[in-house]
């Protein structure tokens, strides 16, 4: 029996999950933390990855100690400190401010299907990494990450494309991250023997 199931993510020992979606096939390793997400099937991170309000598409595939939708604290009031809004935790007749942490949901990071987050990468709230793009280990992204494009450094910045433009749009349009579990299995091979363009010649695209 294979351990990773549509019915059931696999989430490993010591994992926090809180208000998360997690779709068919998905993985949560060991000690990671997942708040107001929605992760698409068949992604997974590593362990003591760190993700909060984001958007996860299909078939990403997220290293170890990768942070993703980053929280931040106010920069414009006279403090950024957490009394500000974790006010409770300070005062017996203060309440909690949930308006800063609505503000902070909507944040909404977003990662494309077949992506790669490298180790210890961190992508900053309101960023989109594209479809198929790969975020190099111990980046720091924040800004958009075209798709099928490469990006390395701190800030991140884009390295050589991942596969052509045409071949991108072609990959895009196909959409096989949508395809059913037994079509993927029937294609296997392809995926593992063929380039890029030869799948598509093959599957259509």
């Amino acid at each position: 029996m294979a351990r990773l199931t549509a019915e059931t993510p696999f989430i490993h020992d010591g994992c926090q999950i809180t208000d998360t979606h997690l779709g068919r096939f998905t993985e949560i390793s060991q000690g990671s933390r997942v708040a107001h997400s929605d992760i698409g099937d068949y992604s997974y991170c590593d362990r003591y990855a760190d993700i909060a309000n984001a958007d996860i598409g299909r078939f990403s595939n997220i290293a170890s100690f990768v942070r993703i939708g980053a929280t931040d604290h106010p920069l414009t009031t006279a403090s950024m400190h957490h009394f500000l809004y974790r006010s409770a935790d300070y005062w017996d007749d203060a309440d909690d401010d949930p308006v800063f942490f609505e503000r902070r949901k909507a944040r909404r990071a977003v990662i494309g299907h077949d992506t790669w987050i490298g180790h210890a990468a961190m992508i900053k709230p309101e960023v989109t990494v594209g479809h198929g793009a790969v975020v190099a280990a111990g980046a720091i992204v924040t800004r958009d990450v075209e798709p099928y494009t490469i990006v390395a450094g701190t800030p991140a910045k884009p390295l050589r494309r991942r596969q052509p433009s045409e071949i991108a749009d072609r990959l895009i349009a196909l959409a096989w991250w949508d395809w059913g579990h037994d079509r993927l299995r029937d294609a296997l091979d392809d995926f593992r023997t063929l380039s890029a363009e030869a799948f598509l010649e093959r599957h259509g695209g």
